[in-house]
């Protein structure tokens, strides 16, 4: 979906880098120092406005929160919600997914997000999947071995896809829910996205990964 321009944004983000991280490959192998704490790393990837991040954030205190987003207006927009939030364990990104690996070291990260990703339903864009092989090949590098992905979706088509694609790729399935609002999760924390589509009736599909499965 195309967004709205914010003629603000720049100089939002530039009053703002406590929040929205600057050069963040100059933090790669030390994220948890610049929360200054030990605390593990959680990050969602297409983190979108910030509804789900802050929920999490302050749902869990003792977890630190990285968001990556790519596009300018939206992310400012997150960022809005996480200084309202007040919640010191949240921090934003600026980037395109493809590059994760350049800001996180390997076994950096203990769980991955991915929130209502683009689907890319055309055949010759599955390389843009962040379910497809190459992206996995990504995730597996920056996890934490013990670590876990967790992929939400409206898209049924892109649900099945992925669970192919983890199953190929080796990967161990924990969790599969076709309509997830049915299990009444009190630990689901919704996007803004989920809350428009579930209340239309549409069912959310979610699932669980790791790559400890043989």
């Amino acid at each position: 979906m195309r967004q709205r321009n914010k003629p603000w944004a720049d100089d939002f983000l530039q009053e703002n880098t406590h929040l929205v991280i600057p050069n963040p490959s100059k933090n790669k192998g030390k994220w948890q120092e610049l929360f200054d704490n030990d605390n593990p790393i959680h990050v969602e990837i297409g983190t979108g406005k910030g509804q789900f991040i802050v929920g999490m954030a302050k749902q869990y205190p003792d977890i630190n929160f990285i968001g990556i987003e790519l596009a300018k207006s939206v992310i400012v927009t997150a960022a809005q919600k996480v200084q309202a939030s007040g919640q010191e364990n949240i921090r934003l990104i600026q980037e395109n997914a493809e590059n994760v690996n350049e800001i996180f070291t390997p076994n950096e990260v203990a769980t991955i997000y991915l929130n209502f990703s683009d689907p890319w339903p055309k055949n010759r864009h599955e390389k843009r999947r962040l379910t497809s092989k190459s992206f996995l090949e990504r995730y597996e590098n920056l996890l934490h071995p013990e670590g876990d992905l967790t992929f939400k979706t409206d898209n049924r088509g892109l649900f099945e896809y992925s669970l192919v694609s983890f199953s190929e790729y080796g990967m161990l399935l924990s969790e599969v829910s076709l309509d997830l609002h049915k299990i009444n999760d009190p630990e689901n924390v919704m996007t803004e996205y989920e809350e428009k589509f579930s209340a239309k009736g549409q069912p959310i599909y979610r699932c669980t990964a790791n790559f400890r499965g043989e």
